[in-house]
């Protein structure tokens, strides 16, 4: 017994004389290597844009290389559900939009969950939807397009960029706010929108500020409203819906970075401090500007709630819209 005793309190005794060496932590050694970024959109859309602009700021915060790859397809659920299905280690991220509250109310066969497969990340910032229509329409006003609609039941047409995606669903909850049935015509992208009512061949359209902006300056389009609950920073005079008297039709269409589920929260927190500090810088925020887009401060875990309570908000709008999705 005694023997045993001196054995152990000499073990015990080198235990106490070895130095203390403090624990290195996984989120402590990240970055170690590149990041990939998937983009579930094409590249030169509004997110693949703002989201390489506030990307290529990270990367030199991080002292690491961050490459995007654009992955398109079904609504953008392809490459949102490589991110959902990627480990969760923080070094493969997702820069998605509102599409992504969207998607379950399109596609309820979904092979991911919006909200239970990610860890929100940080809000990139928001852009407003701009109603535009043709000088030719002889629209001055919101009201002259809604009273118009109102007069002709179902044949004022909208243009969109497509079936399901954040412009239509935009414009879906204006038109129901303002009470008026519509012919919904949808397009492949913004730019084709916005020609088909730069001709006149379709009355409206709810186009994001960054592709309308150039037409409204040159005064080839005229904007009735922004789809906000306040105004724009880049359209300052012109009114929001809300103000223009149409309840519960504001829309925000924003940009964001999310992770896969499990990921680190120590990662997550690093990545949205770079991310906000990156959005600091004067040259990030002069050309998201340009853009029409402003930022949104909040943390993760209220990204997190935003993303939950508007997915529930979009499968209600289809509902109430009686929109059909094949």
């Amino acid at each position: 017994m005694q023997i045993g005793r001196r054995r152990g309190l000499q073990l015990l005794g080198a235990a106490l004389a070895s130095p203390v060496l403090p624990s290195v932590s996984f989120a402590e050694t990240w970055p170690s290597k590149p990041i990939r970024v998937i983009v579930p959109l094409g590249a030169g859309s509004t997110i693949d844009i703002i989201g390489r602009t506030v990307l290529d700021a990270m990367a030199q915060q991080l002292g690491q290389t961050i490459y995007v790859e654009n992955r398109g397809g079904a609504g953008g659920t392809i490459g949102t559900a490589a991110v959902a299905r990627a480990e969760p280690d923080g070094y493969t991220l997702l820069i998605n939009s509102s599409q992504h509250t969207i998607v379950p109310a399109v596609y309820p066969k979904l092979g991911y969950d919006p909200a239970q497969d990610f860890a929100a990340v940080a809000l990139l910032g928001s852009a407003p939807n701009v109603m535009v229509v043709s000088p030719s329409k002889g629209f001055k006003t919101v009201q002259d397009l809604v009273a118009a609609a109102t007069a002709r039941p179902g044949t004022i047409t909208y243009s969109t960029t497509g079936v399901g995606s954040a412009v239509h669903l935009s414009t879906e909850l204006f038109r129901v706010s303002a009470g008026f049935q519509g012919i919904h015509v949808p397009f492949r992208g913004m730019q084709e929108a916005i020609t088909e009512v730069l001709t006149g061949r379709v009355d409206f359209c709810c186009a994001t500020a960054a592709a309308a902006l150039p037409f409204i300056r040159d005064g080839q389009l005229i904007a009735l409203a922004v789809m906000t609950r306040r105004r724009s920073s880049c359209l300052p005079d012109v009114p929001t819906s809300l103000e223009a008297g149409y309840p519960n039709s504001a829309y925000t269409f924003w940009i964001g970075m999310l992770a896969p589920a499990r990921t680190s929260h120590d990662i997550v927190d690093r990545l949205q401090r770079e991310a906000q500090k990156a959005l600091n810088k004067t040259s990030v925020t002069e050309r998201l500007g340009q853009a029409g887009v402003e930022g949104i401060a909040i943390t993760p875990a209220e990204f997190d709630a935003q993303i939950k309570r508007e997915i529930d908000d979009n499968i209600t709008l289809v509902r109430v819209a009686g929109l059909k999705f094949n």
